[in-house]
């Protein structure tokens, strides 16, 4: 049985991870439906959003297998410097405009995969585990569903269900090695399953800053929600992590769903 406080914890992580609104959001503050900004993408751009999601969390991977488990790296940065260093890097963005996707993106993927180890060393994970780090790659994958997802696969612990087998491929090929090689069959398709939900969130990102008249700006405040989302998704992630350390995968996902079910 929960305590109360982990258990309002764990609502707290449904409330996250179920509901992430991250399209509701941007829709909001553009003014516009995202579905119409979306059809302002060029059609060259919106084909090359999943090669440049792909490429950023290549790159991510590198870095959190080659980096995160450096003491100097997990004395991480404040959620505040984190947010005003991705706004930057969008003002970057927003200014160029979508041709500057291959560049700012992978900037910001980095960042937000800074921020995302930092709040996972909070709730006790250790980064010298392949596991941990692995985890941390496993938020780019929340909230963003793929559209070939079916209904089943939409919830947290469906997506965390898909990407079981490669997250313990990936786990055992590295395991064995010393540094990532990214050409890994196991690699790979880890990679290819979180890019592409990761895809998702990407495409609406750049849809928002494809609004006329946004700019650097827009592109700014765009990063700001990209990053406090991601934030949100992981902060969820790792309490439901930490909670079944303590009580036990089953019992956890079994409150979760109850939680869930609750009007």
């Amino acid at each position: 049985m929960l305590q109360p406080a982990d258990r309002e914890v764990l609502r707290q992580a449904v409330m996250a991870l179920e509901n992430p609104g991250f399209a509701a959001r941007l829709s909001h503050w553009v003014g516009t439906p995202l579905e119409k900004a979306l059809v302002l993408l060029p059609e060259p751009v919106a084909a090359s959003v999943h090669e440049a999601s792909q490429q950023a969390l290549t790159k991510a991977l590198d870095w959190a297998i080659v980096s995160l488990g450096n003491p100097q790296l997990n004395n991480a940065l404040s959620a505040r410097r984190h947010r005003l260093l991705s706004c930057l890097s969008g003002a970057v963005g927003g200014f160029w405009g979508a041709p500057a996707l291959a560049v700012e993106l992978p900037v910001t993927t980095l960042l937000m995969l800074r921020a995302i180890a930092a709040i996972a060393v909070e709730q006790g994970e250790d980064m010298d585990e392949i596991d941990a780090r692995l985890a941390c790659l496993e938020v780019f994958a929340l909230g963003g569903n793929s559209d070939r997802d079916d209904g089943a696969e939409t919830g947290y612990f469906a997506v965390r269900a898909a990407l079981a087998n490669a997250v313990s491929e990936a786990a055992q090929f590295l395991a064995q090695r010393n540094l990532a090689d990214s050409s890994a069959p196991a690699l790979l398709r880890l990679l290819a399953q979180v890019s592409t939900r990761f895809g998702v969130s990407v495409s609406q990102k750049l849809a928002a800053q494809a609004v006329p008249l946004i700019g650097a700006l827009g592109g700014a405040s765009v990063n700001w929600m990209f990053m406090d989302h991601f934030q949100s998704m992981a902060q969820g992630h790792f309490n439901v992590r930490r909670l079944e350390r303590e009580y036990g995968k089953a019992v956890i996902k079994a409150e979760y769903q109850r939680l869930c079910d609750e009007p």
